[in-house]
């Protein structure tokens, strides 16, 4: 279905009017992908409870200290560790409150009463000192402990407390809390007793199985179960789940329906995935399962997709993020006006302790929650708090695990996982916060563990606390004796339940040997889209489209509104598009660009590029966006003025790399029908998201029959500007290819990633294009262009673009005379328009031919030796590149080509190797210093040329 959102009126599409509020702050998002939030707000304080709070301030003082502070004196700590002082803050004697028996009015400081109710009669509300401290003590020092006084927000602020301290919602429409009554109890019961059984029968069944056990934390089944429920009957239809491995196999084989079997058939070195894709599959404790499970009260199933993650800790998350703005964005085409971000989409985010404080991926995912382009609706973040083996005196620097999120004024809640009661409280009322502020929140749940795993032996360095940890019962145990106490269910209905479980395990245990795995791949949104080895792919498909569309197309892309003031500089970008598109000639990149983007929007695409700066371009360059010099209005011209079905988002980015990647790279998985693409505001830049790259970009395929369309533009190209402004470090993409090192029919399917290092404007107009005209997706790199932008060289005529074009792996050489040349010299990237200025100063265009390999990986042996075999005189075979011997593209062409020669060509001139020609070893990517950067650059050009 292609994307119809309702669009704005045209004077709001076209100019952005300026407010009073921080306009220059917010110009961009008024641009598309930006939907306004919903505004919040409680009744103010009445001028009686004004009066009340200034008279009684001491009281005031006291209540606030208690929901400030009441934290530190909580027993949230299930194992009594955490170093705990008196805390003065507490008490009310510090106010001046010495008397429990003086009754104050507590209207307006302390909340008994729905939003919106006064007190009990005119004079307000009067209650004890002690009664006071009492209801205070129950709310805040309790087994649940809150900190969300430190919001700016007062909405935020006197929500928490009106919720906390009267049990009662914002609006009359919403659902009660949740009763924690005897089927709720028997609810709970049977995901701890089941999570404990499993644990028990993996140890009994393959004691040397690493499986990162729950035991000890078993409570975070029920808190899952909780937060599903309540999204569930409040209208959200899917949640995208991201996880580590800490309870995985629990989580999967309990609440998520995934098949014992199955996973038996994994532990006995079965695979997960179908024979036929050819996938190498990954270990149990990444294995995902996307069950829908149906809640009581509830008008939909609930979708739940656990993602594959990567052991790398936390790098799955903002991948999360990502899938759950694009499906959500996906569910709002089909949405009436006043669906928001988050009513059907809900983002939820497990975390250990350690790697939540210690893991730079979360400060980056936090910091990109809220933002207009990358904001989901909010991510319940839960903290499965269960200590590593490095004490946490050692493993962080703040008090709680959970103070990073403080960097967003996330609240957060710590639970006693002890307590599974109190947990589900805790997240039902997480998830309350985030339905209605659509806002990240943090519940800490505070565990143990019984090992870090299977195979360990913690008790070496934490004796005392494993000492403490093996004295006591479990989480299970301790709940079935309060059941039975409460005589909610007796010893033998608590046996049946273990028994039950049981006795299916060993059942499916037995059936695991005549498992195969079933094909769950391409379904949803990938359904029409085809596996890449199908013999139905489509690898080459035509890009080239009609001239008329490229012009209107192109046009549109600097189309200025009337009484829009564009920047003075503009004014040339603007006639210089228009002029290369009426003549036809000098298409420059970011016009390609733009001709691309459009005219796949005309065919239903939707566009997503994002990175520092993109919408003017690092570069400047690029200009997909226009700002009113006036008022600091926005708009993007190839949706106002194309028409298209498809729209384009600019999610100019803040400064991250690993997160805005990942993010980007989780919108991929979702909507195969969307271009998503990063660009690194340098290539080098990339270092940062080095994670996503080798544990997601690279891999995914293979792990997990995961495709993706992600592009990656990487600038890329020596030019004086020093080590970490020149290289995209392009040999490190091309070592993480399976590239083949023979000539394979096959290759384009086969390959997990596509490299490529266009030198025309027209190659990068048809790569753009190819991505999505395939029925499959790949990872694309593309190196360059810097340099290539503005080059008139590197520009290409709109013939070049039209019907019967598409992309080149191999650019022959359009000067030099074939029968002339004696010596080949194969390269990449912008090198060649310096080699090809020198070449005809030196009047040698019939001796030398250069040729361009355009596409790396999947590496073009046929197309190669289809361009070598023109050139029958040929004697001498040069590789030439600009980066340093041991970088570039050298160490993974060098042998492809000589297959080319000795096996295509039967190694036609007879002189070995393809002779190397360009930098020495570094350990730097280029020089900083200007005058050796210079030199350097000249011995390779001049090096081509030797003996000519």
């Amino acid at each position: 279905m292609l994307c119809r959102y309702p669009r704005p009126p045209s004077s709001t599409r076209r100019v952005v009017q300026q407010t009073t509020k921080l306009r220059a702050r917010f110009y961009h998002d008024e641009t598309y992908g930006f939907r306004k939030r919903r505004e919040y707000s409680f009744p103010d304080y009445s001028p009686a409870q004004l009066e009340n709070r200034t008279v009684n301030a001491p009281l005031l003082r006291y209540v606030d200290s208690m929901r400030t502070h009441g934290h530190r004196a909580a027993t949230i700590d299930p194992l009594d560790l955490i170093h705990r002082e008196e805390v003065a803050a507490l008490n009310p004697a510090r106010y001046g409150l010495t008397d429990e028996n003086a009754k104050y009015n507590v209207d307006g400081i302390l909340w008994t009463k729905p939003v919106g109710h006064t007190g009990s009669n005119e004079d307000g509300e009067w209650w004890t000192l002690k009664e006071i401290t009492r209801h205070l003590r129950d709310v805040y020092v309790g087994r649940i402990a809150y900190e969300y006084m430190h919001s700016p927000s007062k909405t935020e602020r006197l929500w928490f407390s009106h919720l906390l301290e009267s049990q009662h919602l914002p609006t009359p429409e919403d659902k009660p809390l949740l009763p924690v009554d005897a089927e709720m109890k028997r609810r709970i019961h049977t995901h701890l007793a089941q999570s404990e059984v499993f644990d028990n029968f993996l140890q009994s069944k393959f004691p040397n199985l690493k499986r990162y056990g729950l035991e000890g934390g078993e409570s975070m089944i029920p808190a899952l179960d909780t937060l599903f429920s309540s999204a569930s009957q409040s209208g959200v239809q899917h949640i995208i789940l991201g996880m580590p491995h800490r309870g995985r196999l629990n989580l999967l084989t309990g609440l998520l329906e995934f098949s014992p079997t199955a996973l038996f058939h994994k532990i006995k070195g079965g695979s997960e995935l179908p024979e036929e894709y050819g996938g190498e599959g990954d270990v149990i404790s990444h294995l995902v399962s996307s069950p829908s499970l149906q809640y009581p009260g509830s008008q939909h199933p609930l979708k739940v997709s656990l993602l594959p993650n990567p052991s790398h800790l936390e790098a799955v998350n903002p991948v999360a993020m990502g899938k759950t703005r694009a499906k959500q964005y996906s569910l709002l085409r089909t949405s009436p006006a006043d669906c928001q971000l988050g009513d059907r989409v809900m983002c939820v985010q497990l975390h250990g302790d350690a790697s939540f404080t210690g893991q730079g991926v979360i400060m980056e995912g936090l910091g990109l929650s809220n933002l207009p382009h990358f904001t989901s609706g909010g991510s319940v973040h839960i903290v499965v708090d269960i200590g590593y083996t490095t004490p946490a005196s050692n493993a962080r620097s703040s008090l709680y695990c959970s103070d990073v999120g403080k960097m967003i004024n996330a609240p957060v809640l710590h639970v006693n996982g002890d307590h599974p009661e109190d947990v589900v409280k805790a997240l039902d009322i997480a998830f309350r916060y985030r339905h209605y502020f659509r806002k990240d929140i943090i519940v800490d749940l505070l565990v143990y563990r019984r090992c870090h795993n299977e195979l360990d032996l913690p008790g070496i360095t934490q004796p005392l606390m494993y000492e403490k940890i093996s004295a006591r019962q479990s989480v299970p145990q301790l709940y079935e004796q309060k059941l039975i106490s409460e005589n909610v269910m007796s010893e033998q209905e608590i046996a049946d339940v273990r028994n039950d479980y049981k006795a299916r395990l060993d059942a499916r245990l037995g059936q695991a040997s005549s498992y195969v795995p079933d094909s769950t791949i391409l379904q949803g949104q990938w359904n029409g889209m085809v596996w890449p080895t199908s013999k139905d792919a489509e690898p080459n498909p035509a890009t080239g489209i009609e001239k008329d569309i490229l012009t209107r197309v192109g046009k549109a892309s600097v189309a200025v509104p009337d009484g829009f003031e564009i920047h003075t500089k503009l004014h040339r970008h603007v006639k210089n598009r228009v002029q290369s598109i009426e003549t036809g000639r000098g298409i420059d990149w970011a016009t390609a660009e733009a001709m691309a983007f459009g005219s796949l929007m005309l065919e239903g695409c939707d566009i997503r590029i994002s990175g520092q700066d993109v919408g003017r371009g690092t570069f400047s360059h690029r200009h997909a966006m226009l700002v009113n010099q006036k008022s600091e209005g926005v708009i993007v011209p190839l949706n106002d003025e194309l028409g298209a079905d498809g729209k384009l988002e600019l999610a100019n980015s803040s400064l991250s790399e690993m997160a805005v990647l990942g993010f980007e790279y989780g919108a991929s998985w979702e909507r195969p029908n969307l271009l998503p693409i990063w660009e690194a505001q340098f290539g080098d830049f990339f270092n940062g998201a080095q994670v996503i790259i080798d544990t997601f970009v690279s891999s995914s395929e293979t792990k997990w029959l995961k495709q993706s369309g992600i592009v990656l533009i990487l600038p890329h190209g020596l030019d004086g500007a020093g080590p970490e402004h020149s290289s995209s470090r392009i040999e490190r993409m091309l070592q993480l290819t399976n590239d083949r090192y023979a000539p394979d029919g096959n290759s384009y399917a086969n390959v997990n990633m596509h490299v490529t290092y266009p030198t025309t404007s027209a190659q990068y107009f048809h790569l753009l294009r190819r991505q999505m005209k395939r029925n499959f997706r790949k990872p694309l790199v593309i190196a360059g262009p810097k340099g290539l932008l503005r080059l008139a060289g590197a520009s290409s005529t709109l013939a070049e673009l039209e019907q019967g074009t598409r992309f080149e792996p191999v650019l022959a050489d359009p000067i030099a005379n074939a029968d002339e040349v004696k010596r080949v010299v194969m390269l990449s990237g912008k090198l060649y328009y310096e080699l090809i200025k020198e070449r005809q100063a030196r009047n040698l265009n019939d001796s030398v031919a250069f040729i361009r390999i355009e596409e790396l990986s999947p590496f073009p042996f046929a197309e190669l030796e289809e361009v070598l075999n023109r050139y029958t005189n040929a004697e001498e075979y040069y590789f030439v590149q600009e980066e340093p011997r041991n970088q570039g593209v050298y160490p993974h062409v060098k042998d492809r080509i000589g297959v080319v020669l000795e096996e295509g060509m039967g190694w036609r001139g007879g002189r070995g190797l393809v002779v190397y020609k360009g930098r020495k070893e570094s350990a730097i990517p280029a020089p900083g210093i200007g005058k050796v950067y210079a030199a350097q650059q000249r011995m390779v050009v001049e090096s081509v040329f030797e003996g000519l």
